[in-house]
């Protein structure tokens, strides 16, 4: 099969979630090198050649799993390769990290309450190689979005986004319904473990009982407000997540999302 030829079973429209910047440039790694089809999250299995997808008889779980993961390491080569043409120099100020000259390819920011080295070939936290490839997005977004505007304390809800409908979701799921069952009444736990990762408390204009600003990144905090339980007026408790206005200068939506998850994940970590 040629690489045009290909291009018949998959949508073309250079979305770039494969991991390769055009569609075409995807469809030559499959036909003549062998990459994988499901990197791309559209393409039609079932009318491809048996010999273009060696694990069609696979089912279930397994196969799902694998071919995320398979999606995700190809975005994290697209990303660093994006990275690798940058100016750490110049880029450090816009992100809020630091810049040396004695390792004039690595950027040092923090990310909930440890460190990152980010080179451009590689990203630690706190000296550890990060094993999971969304972990390695994530930072990786952030670096090569380039930076934006510097927060300013005016916060929106993920409903405020652009095109953040089907993202509404997903923020409660993996974060504001579990950091609100873990933490129901012990609002003061909470406010101690934000403060460990970074968290100051909020200007005070929320009537929440713990309104915490953590600086996920450095240049993207989340606004995290909590509301406890009151059992006697049938009030369960409730986690609402705000971000800054402008969040979409140095994340796209899927990695904002993903902040968030890595948020609770850090607190229930410190939970213990």
């Amino acid at each position: 099969m040629t690489p045009h030829q290909f291009l018949a079973y998959i949508p073309a429209t250079n979305c770039g979630e494969c991991g390769y910047p055009a569609c075409l440039a995807f469809a030559v790694a499959v036909t003549k090198g062998g990459v994988s089809p499901t990197l791309c999250p559209y393409v039609a299995l079932e009318k491809l050649p048996d010999d273009l997808v060696p694990d069609r008889g696979e089912t279930g779980l397994g196969a799902v799993e694998r071919g995320q993961q398979e999606r995700d390491m190809a975005l994290v080569a697209h990303l660093k390769s994006k990275v690798r043409e940058l100016d750490f120099q110049s880029l450090a100020v816009r992100l809020g990290a630091v810049w040396q000259e004695s390792s004039p390819d690595e950027l040092i920011f923090s990310c909930l309450g440890r460190q990152v080295n980010l080179s451009r070939d590689d990203v630690a936290i706190n000296g550890q190689q990060l094993v999971d490839p969304r972990d390695q997005i994530l930072l990786y977004n952030y670096v090569a979005f380039g930076g934006g505007r510097v927060p300013d304390d005016n916060w929106v809800g993920m409903e405020s986004l652009p095109n953040s409908i089907s993202k509404i979701r997903t923020l409660a799921t993996y974060c504001e319904l579990r950091l609100a069952g873990r933490f129901s009444g012990r609002a003061g736990v909470l406010a101690e473990l934000c403060e460990k990762i970074g968290g100051r408390a909020g200007a005070g204009d929320q009537s929440a009982d713990v309104g915490m600003i953590i600086p996920v990144l450095p240049y993207v905090p989340h606004y995290l407000l909590f509301w406890d339980e009151e059992p006697e007026d049938g009030f369960e408790a409730k986690v609402k997540v705000l971000f800054d206005h402008n969040v979409m200068d140095f994340l796209d939506l899927e990695s904002l999302v993903f902040a968030a998850e890595r948020m609770a994940d850090r607190l229930a970590e410190l939970d213990c």
